[in-house]
């Protein structure tokens, strides 16, 4: 909470020196799938899953934009052995859970010509916070930890009010990361970024500054 604060912060103090734009918040769902497929795959069964959070966008100046949300993204498995990357799986039967809760910091241009949808496209960094849990003949073994990394994104946004929707498509990488029940360097995955796709709901304040007309010289009439 208080690193989403921090990232609200931020964005205020980046859009306050500009002209008056426009300020949504946006709820976030979709799916998250994990770059490092074949560690989660063994740990959990799956490389991917829900996640969900939100964000604040604020509009400054002509189609220019900043954005601050965070996600989350968690799994459950099991601790796993593995020889090579080839060989057969071992289940061990002591439970691991992984959260993965990225603060997503970014900048873009969001195409705002048209009336009804609005494309846009944005780069930023993914500030990734890792927290493992796991237990192992009663003992505990957890793991918390900050990665920072990169994030791009597109999306498109439909409707014209306050209450608007939209989905978005992205990738984020996060490497030079530990992870996945130690059996990631066996594979070789060291990343903790990944690809996601979310549905967004979209409630806006303001208005969009209005249109200045160009200007034309205005010649006396003959």
């Amino acid at each position: 909470m208080r690193r989403l604060l921090a990232a609200v912060a931020l964005l205020a103090a980046t859009a306050l020196p500009s002209a008056a734009g426009e300020l949504a918040v946006e709820a976030q769902v979709g799916y998250f799938g994990m770059t490092a497929e074949q560690s989660a795959k063994a740990v959990f069964g799956s490389s991917g899953g829900l996640t969900f959070g939100g964000a604040v966008r604020y509009d400054v100046w002509r189609g220019v934009f900043v954005s601050g949300g965070l996600r989350t993204f968690s799994k459950d498995g099991e601790r796993v052995f593995l020889t090579s990357p080839g060989a057969p799986i071992q289940k061990l039967g002591f439970p691991v859970s992984v959260r993965l809760t990225p603060i997503l910091l970014s900048a873009g241009y969001r195409y705002a010509h048209w009336k009804w949808v609005v494309p846009y496209a944005s780069v930023g960094a993914a500030i990734t916070a890792y927290s493992e849990k796991s237990d192992v003949a009663g003992q505990s073994f957890d793991q918390d930890f900050t990665k920072t990394g990169f994030v791009g994104a597109i999306g498109v946004e439909t409707g014209h009010g306050r209450l608007r929707g939209g989905v978005e498509v992205g990738y984020s990488t996060v490497s030079n990361a530990i992870g996945f029940a130690g059996i990631s360097k066996i594979y070789g995955e060291d990343d903790i970024g990944g690809f996601h796709v979310v549905g967004k709901v979209i409630l806006v304040f303001g208005e969009k500054p209005p249109k200045r007309r160009p200007w034309r010289p205005n010649f006396p009439k003959p």
